[in-house]
Parts: C-alpha cells; structure tokens; sequence
C-alpha cells in the first residue's frame, strides 16, 4: 500500500453532517448531487465523507460524519445541504481497492506511517470515493484515504 504526503487545495463544498447509519450514505450523497445538479452548479471534484468517530467506539445510531462534494458557482444553503470553504491541508494518502466495509485496513496503515514517520494527525479521517459504486463491483471500488497531518 503505498502512502504519499500530499496537499489538499482550498475548495468550496456542498454537504450534510448525520449522526446515524452508514447505510443513510447514498440517499445522503444523493441529496448533495441533487442540490448541485438543481442550481446549476458545476462539480469540481469526487465526493467524499469525513467520520468523526467510527463504529468500533460508539453504537451505529451515535455514528457522526459528514458528505461532501467540491463544487464551482454561487448558491445558497437549503435545508440539510449546507455550503463552506475547506483550507488548504497537508495530508497523507493512499488508495484502497475493494469494499468500503474494509477500508479500515487502510486507516490503519496510515496511522502507523504518521507514527513511524514524525506525522501527528490533527483530524478525522476522510474518503473520497474515486469509483462509482453503482457501476463498479464492489471488488474493484477504489478509495482515496486521507488524515490531515503535520510534521512534529
């Protein structure tokens, strides 16, 4: 698995913080798509998910996260969809390929290289969602894991 430190650019996104299921995920995603596609909004990225906490420390219903999508244009919030601007941030990176069920392998090889290799993480972990799960098996989804970090 290979791990490399990379930049995050500014960037403007459209999103929904829930506390609740994982499986509420693509109904939530499409709420996001849904709101950009209907404002005429361009898409400036893949979407993506921040977790605040995971499902190995707290009860499913007690499940905090957030879906995002990076996007060009003027609109204004409505209703769940919200709208803010992400700093710039230093990450470390790495792609997993296979089922979203098992991206926690690669969490964990990213908290082992931050450890071994003077990096403190300074926030949640985030997935962006390179393959479309509704075209792509659940074997070849490729996703892009991240922790923002700096140098101790």
């Amino acid at each position: 698995m290979e791990i490399v430190e990379k930049k995050l650019g500014k960037r403007q996104i459209a999103y929904i913080t829930y506390k609740g299921s994982y499986e509420e995920i693509p109904t939530l995603m499409g709420e996001v798509v849904g709101f950009i596609m209907a404002k005429g909004l361009q898409i400036m990225g893949s979407p993506f998910g921040v977790y605040f906490n995971s499902p190995h420390e707290v009860p499913v219903e007690e499940l905090m996260y957030e879906l995002a999508m990076p996007f060009a244009g003027e609109a204004e919030e409505e209703g769940r969809v919200k709208i803010k601007t992400t700093q710039e941030q230093l990450v470390l990176s790495t792609v997993y390929k296979g089922p979203y069920s098992e991206c926690g392998t690669a969490i964990g090889a990213l908290v082992e290289y931050a450890e071994e290799n003077g990096y403190e993480i300074i926030g949640p972990p985030m997935e962006t969602y390179i393959s479309d799960p509704n075209e792509t098996p659940e074997s070849e989804l490729e996703t892009e894991m991240c922790f923002p970090v700096m140098k101790k």
